[in-house]
């Protein structure tokens, strides 16, 4: 397995699996790319993010206007070609809310692709969504194919070998409970003792619980965690009282929420813990091929968004305001090379 796709599998999987797998939303097709596009692909004007969630986001109109100082700072080849070609790797399966294709079973929609609209919008480009494998997202990145990756791409250090990066949000696990709890995670990990966690085997939730398992069991506290074959067995545990709580991905959770919030056992988040550990605030970046000049651009019009409040009407739009960022960066510091 490569170490891209690792990563993703690390950042993503339980919580992927946890969320899709419950409303069985799948791509349609098998082939290794495929070009979608949702509503609102004219350069500036409204952009309609949240569009085919499947109850996922509020379908939300966002006026964006192109700015001219920003698309100056673009390679002279992109503005010549008149669109950003934006890379999405959600093939087969996708990884909702971020990717996946929508309640027409056509269309791919998701957070990814909408903030990758939006930053187009900025940039007076007609936006072209290009869904791919993970791999093959990559390979048009290297080929040139592909302009920028906005696709859960955690920013680290081994990456930087060959890409440059525009963060746009923050890269968050998170604990999901029933609403009924009263158990919230503050960042301390002692909160977990004497509780029963399941987690997604070889995930990077798993890695980082498994540690913290360690610490209490020195202090000499426990920490139970339980792993499931499958989604529904997850859930039906944490809804019948055997489990306190499920540690995944952040915007799996936030999507979960959102699909069980009329059940009659509804869920919710109980707090968040960066998915680089607890030293480094781990970040999602838009992603381009090094020395392209795309990083500074896109990083500046991700700042526009954020300073006229269109970052934050798209955050909210998809229930993730709590990974939501003060500013883009280029490059900024990322996983290191020990733990990419």
């Amino acid at each position: 397995m490569s170490k891209l796709r690792s990563r993703l599998v690390r950042s993503l999987s339980a919580g992927t699996a946890f969320a899709t797998l419950t409303v069985g939303l799948a791509a349609c097709g098998s082939s290794s790319t495929s070009t979608t596009a949702a509503s609102g692909d004219a350069p500036g004007g409204t952009v309609t993010v949240g569009a085919l969630s499947n109850g996922a986001a509020t379908q939300t109109g966002i006026t964006v206007s192109e700015v001219a100082s920003i698309r100056a700072e673009l390679p002279a080849s992109v503005v010549k070609s008149g669109q950003l070609v934006i890379g999405v790797g959600a093939l087969p399966a996708g990884f909702a809310p971020l990717a996946y294709v929508g309640s027409d079973q056509r269309t791919l929609t998701g957070s990814e692709p909408d903030l990758g609209r939006l930053v187009a919008a900025v940039l007076g480009l007609k936006p072209v969504v290009n869904n791919a494998t993970w791999e093959n997202l990559f390979v048009g990145i290297d080929s040139g194919k592909t302009d920028v990756g906005f696709s859960n791409i955690t920013d680290t250090e081994e990456r930087k070998k060959k890409y440059e990066f525009a963060s746009y949000r923050q890269d968050n696990l998170a604990f999901e409970v029933l609403k009924s709890s009263p158990w919230n995670f503050n960042g301390d990990y002692t909160a977990l003792a004497d509780k029963t966690v399941a987690v997604g085997a070889g995930t990077n939730q798993e890695k980082i619980l498994l540690g913290w398992q360690a610490e209490l069991q020195a202090a000499g506290k426990q920490l139970t965690i339980k792993y499931f074959p499958d989604t529904n067995s997850t859930y039906l545990a944490l809804s019948g009282g055997k489990i306190d709580a499920y540690f995944g991905p952040n915007p799996g959770i936030a999507y979960q929420v959102t699909q069980d919030a009329r059940t009659s056992n509804p869920v919710r988040n109980a707090g968040t813990f960066s998915g680089a550990g607890a030293t480094l605030q781990g970040l999602i970046a838009a992603t381009a091929k090094k020395d392209s000049g795309l990083a500074k651009p896109v990083a500046d019009a991700i700042n526009y968004l954020i300073e006229n409040g269109q970052y934050a009407k798209w955050l909210a739009a998809w229930n993730l305001s709590n990974e939501a960022v003060s500013a883009s960066q280029v490059n900024p510091p990322g996983l290191p090379l020990s733990n990419s």
